[in-house]
């Protein structure tokens, strides 16, 4: 009953505009699908139909999806022209150009390259990392390295600056960065100006609260290592923590 309440253009036959409102409604179905479900819910064709938007009096737009993609399959359309895609009835300059530029963008995002993951798995690869900018430093620098589940560095973020004491060191502070990043593990590196990497009383204290505070959060404190003047120590490899 509603379609006799719908205003139809008086240029357009009866025929003419049945044919229109049927082929928008069935136009509209993809759409809704995709944003109900979600685009894995629909096939080639639907998802085609979406950019297509509209077919003709005489096909409707998942047809003429569907006689497209029986010419042309999806790594064939990466590539197809102007010239190629118009010669279907019903698409224009307007349509080819939103087909080719689509899959365009598609090519292009499968081209990016991941940015380089660096992969931290014992005190070595801490020092290899660290060492060259932090064993000249003047002062103390607490660096929390941030990993996800495969080791990966997530983030790296210098926490604190002056000497390491369970008064100026908290483990909020360091694990801020652990829950709001996502990651599975931390490691702490820090820095002694006076080129002796030997852990002090304090280091082996604060380390070891730390420890407490990651089982409480689930979040795994892998080691501790510190940094001197071409040499290193890990507190975990030393069986200090």
């Amino acid at each position: 009953m509603l379609a006799h309440f719908i205003y139809a253009p008086p240029h357009l036959s009866d025929m003419q505009y049945k044919l229109m409102l049927k082929d928008m409604q069935r136009c509209e179905m993809p759409r809704e699908r995709l944003l109900k479900y979600g685009p894995d819910a629909l096939s080639l064709s639907e998802l085609l139909a979406i950019i297509i938007r509209c077919g003709t009096r005489d096909e409707n737009v998942l047809d003429l999806s569907r006689r497209i993609l029986s010419e042309f399959d999806i790594s064939q359309l990466q590539d197809i022209t102007a010239g190629q895609i118009k010669k279907f009835k019903g698409i224009k300059d307007a349509k080819a150009a939103q087909i080719i530029a689509v899959f365009e963008i598609a090519k292009r995002v499968s081209t990016i390259r991941q940015p380089f993951k660096l992969k931290i798995e014992n005190a070595k690869d801490v020092r290899d990392y660290l060492m060259p900018k932090m064993k000249n430093q003047k002062k103390e620098h607490l660096i929390g390295l941030y990993l996800d589940t495969r080791n990966n560095l997530i983030k790296e973020e210098t926490i604190s600056i002056g000497t390491l004491n369970t008064s100026l060191i908290h483990p909020r502070e360091i694990f801020r960065s652990a829950v709001t990043e996502a990651c599975a593990s931390i490691i702490l590196v820090h820095n002694h100006p006076s080129g002796d990497p030997a852990p002090s009383k304090d280091d082996i204290t604060v380390t070891k609260k730390i420890i407490s505070a990651s089982e409480i959060m689930g979040i795994e404190l892998l080691d501790h290592v510190i940094i001197g003047n071409e040499r290193y120590v890990s507190l975990k490899e030393d069986g200090l923590i």
